[in-house]
């Protein structure tokens, strides 16, 4: 069960905060819910919440609930993705929210969310996917540059429980998890910045685009590619072919 329920506002929605077995928590309502089937539709933030919102609150004023669950680390480790479940089946039972719900991963939320479909995929409704991390060697880790950033290799290496020589044949990347995405037809939106050097989309977000491609998923597969931009910002100043990509595949 959920702890004690604090109430404010967040981009003038009712917002909603608590733990749920230790975590922190957030639960953004909207004016006028969106049901499916199973539930009422949700959104979830899977790595830092409210970033680049505008896709998130256009989904909001359509009725989406947004949710957050605070992970132990940013690597999608199993412990996490145990503990998502969790959270959503309570989100189910406590607010009648839908199981199947809509991931959105930015950079190393990207991970999670992959990570989180491979073991879970009757959870996932559509993934979108925000210049993610699909390759650990190229990102963060950043093995192929004369330059890396040391903490977040620690970073990576601890929460994995791994060594720098065993990483090079870890074989538990969200790129050797997509076949499990194509199996479940799990659709994918996948944004990406063509002057990206902290996650290179050659490397990362391109792999999942050839292999749908590849397997005959391109009609659930849909790409946008930004001109001269970096890793950030993440998405489209306009979020509207987003959203349209969304409520499209999210039944």
């Amino acid at each position: 069960m959920a702890a004690e329920v604090k109430t404010s506002e967040w981009e003038g929605f009712a917002r909603l905060d608590f733990t749920f077995k230790g975590r922190e928590c957030i639960l953004i309502q909207p004016k006028m819910r969106s049901d499916k089937p199973d539930g009422g539709k949700m959104v979830m933030y899977m790595e830092y919440f409210g970033a680049f919102p505008n896709t998130a609150i256009s989904l909001v004023e359509h009725g989406y609930h947004l949710s957050y669950i605070k992970n132990s680390n940013r690597w999608g480790t199993d412990d996490d993705q145990h503990m998502r479940r969790d959270f959503v089946d309570f989100l189910a039972e406590e607010y009648g929210l839908s199981r199947r719900f809509v991931t959105i991963g930015m950079s190393a939320g990207g991970v999670t969310s992959v990570n989180f479909a491979h073991l879970y995929p009757d959870y996932v409704s559509v993934l979108y996917l925000d210049a993610p991390a699909m390759n650990l060697l190229s990102a963060p880790l950043g093995y192929n540059k004369p330059a890396r950033h040391e903490e977040t290799v620690k970073e990576v290496l601890d929460a994995l429980g791994l060594t720098a020589s065993e990483m090079l044949s870890f074989r538990g990347h969200p790129m050797d998890k997509m076949g499990t995405l194509a199996e479940h037809n799990i659709p994918v939106v996948l944004l990406y910045g063509d002057s990206d050097t902290s996650v290179p989309y050659e490397e990362n977000g391109k792999l999942l685009a050839d292999f749908y491609e590849k397997h005959g998923k391109s009609d659930i597969i849909t790409v946008f590619g930004k001109e001269g931009c970096g890793h950030h910002p993440h998405g489209l100043p306009d979020p509207k072919p987003i959203v349209d990509f969304i409520l499209k595949h999210d039944k």
